[in-house]
């Protein structure tokens, strides 16, 4: 590998219609990838599909906004309901737990704390199904993929929702890889340095997306982020990248985050993604 996007969706339906030519161009550029689930199916396709390919992983986890029916995306699920609809899933333990003996499963997220569209009633349920995923990460000894999202009306990592993470993970500890120094990784960061901080104390890495190519806002966080504490992603379909943007995301373009990142950290390109290589597999748990 020469690239490693963290954090990407390709087993979504937005790649139904291409999705072997999505990897096939991720492939030719040595780019590798975690296919991340959001619910039991995409979890399970992510798992099926990573079985298939080399350098490619996956990550299982219900995400939180998928915990109460309130959230739906056709680029996710498909189908036409409204939008920010959701069937709301129970977290099944056992099942997940089955399928993270997959040896493709790296980590288990994305998990953890979404405010940003939240009813107040979910708060608990979230915080709830946060805990069970600590716990299955802990018996399957993997480290955690986190999502955390402040509410709307609030920006820059100011409101509840990492402070309300933090104190979940101290409370409760993730053990993550046995021997590993690294509990998991927090993606798509989008707090304060201050924040930063405080995930960097716990052993957290922080991976950031394509909105380096068109924002400043994370400037200082990745300055400030130590070069072996950073990964890199797309959140595919998401967030693209300049110069694609107006266009659907995929893996190949996480070269415009290394490039964003380079800039940032005063390295080359090469030298930057070289880093972020050495980091993924430290994640992976291929660096032993």
């Amino acid at each position: 590998m020469k690239y490693f996007d963290a954090h990407t969706h390709v087993q979504f339906v937005a790649y139904d219609a291409d999705r072997d030519e999505v990897l096939a161009r991720a492939k030719e550029a040595s780019v590798g990838m975690n296919l991340v689930g959001t619910q039991i199916d995409t979890s399970r396709a992510a798992v099926e599909l990573a079985e298939k390919h080399d350098d490619v992983y996956a990550s299982i986890a219900l995400h939180p906004v998928h915990t109460a029916k309130s959230f739906h995306d056709k680029k996710e699920l498909g189908g036409e309901g409204e939008a920010f609809t959701s069937r709301g899933e129970k977290f099944d333990f056992d099942a997940y737990e089955k399928l993270g003996q997959s040896p493709k499963v790296i980590a288990i997220g994305e998990c953890g704390l979404d405010y940003y569209r939240l009813e107040e009633d979910t708060k608990k349920v979230q915080t709830e199904v946060f805990l069970q995923h600590i716990e299955l990460a802990n018996k399957l000894n993997k480290p955690l993929m986190l999502h955390i999202r402040d509410a709307a009306h609030q920006s820059n990592g100011d409101s509840n929702a990492y402070k309300d993470a933090l104190e979940i993970l101290k409370a409760h500890p993730p053990g993550g890889r046995a021997g590993a120094k690294y509990p998991g990784d927090v993606h798509f960061f989008a707090g304060n340095w201050d924040i930063a901080k405080q995930f960097l104390d716990l052993g957290f890495t922080l991976s950031f997306t394509g909105v380096l190519t068109f924002t400043h806002d994370y400037d200082d966080v990745i300055k400030n982020t130590p070069m072996d504490m950073l990964l890199t992603e797309t959140d595919a379909p998401y967030i693209t990248p300049v110069p694609y943007r107006g266009q659907r995301n995929e893996p190949i373009h996480v070269r415009e985050v290394v490039k964003a990142m380079a800039r940032l950290k005063e390295v080359s390109e090469e030298e930057m993604a070289a880093q972020v290589v050495l980091n993924s597999r430290r994640f992976i748990g291929l660096d032993k």
